[in-house]
């Protein structure tokens, strides 16, 4: 496997981006702003995407700016803070066969902690967007992405990511995605 990520072996993983989370977390409006250009791109270089969800009853559904990009995508709700926990992500990264994951969501030191975490053990490559994470402090941010890399996942930002992802500006997607982060 290459070190570099390769869109035909990765599968995004977006963490709990609901309507009463995201009112609460810091940036949040960059945030959602960083995801939905995660999701863009992941659409357009057909990377698969696993949307998860916590107690949608309390903390309602995913944004609709994540939500309208993904009109196919049934979320999996879960109550556990780890994804992992539950057997239907299990199933789905398992049938996707694909062994990168790049991981999104809220709140960083939380769920997207324990999914990283119980990924990388799984012997999945853990990618965490940096830019498309948050928590209600940026000193719980921190400390979230802090903890996951010294659990092996990467640190990446939607840039480094996107230009990682194409690999040269001769990608027949790169006029239309670089367009994303200009």
């Amino acid at each position: 496997m290459s070190f570099f990520l390769q869109p035909e072996d990765c599968c995004l993983v977006i963490v709990d981006v609901q309507s009463k989370l995201v009112a609460v977390m810091h940036k949040k409006d960059e945030l959602i702003a960083n995801i939905c250009k995660l999701v863009k791109i992941a659409n357009a270089l057909d990377i698969e995407i696993v949307l998860c969800q916590q107690v949608p009853k309390a903390l309602g559904q995913t944004v609709s700016e994540i939500s309208e990009l993904l009109p196919d995508n049934q979320p999996i709700d879960k109550s556990s803070f780890n994804c992992c926990d539950q057997a239907d992500f299990n199933s789905q990264l398992a049938a996707s066969g694909r062994k990168q994951i790049i991981l999104c969501g809220i709140e960083t030191h939380v769920c997207v902690y324990q999914t990283a975490v119980d990924l990388s053990s799984a012997g999945y490559n853990v990618t965490v967007v940096a830019d498309c994470v948050s928590s209600r402090t940026p000193e719980n941010k921190q400390l979230g992405l802090d903890r996951m890399q010294r659990q092996n996942a990467k640190i990446s930002s939607v840039e480094m990511l996107l230009f990682e992802l194409l690999r040269t500006s001769e990608h027949p997607n790169f006029r239309e995605l670089s367009k994303l982060i200009k």
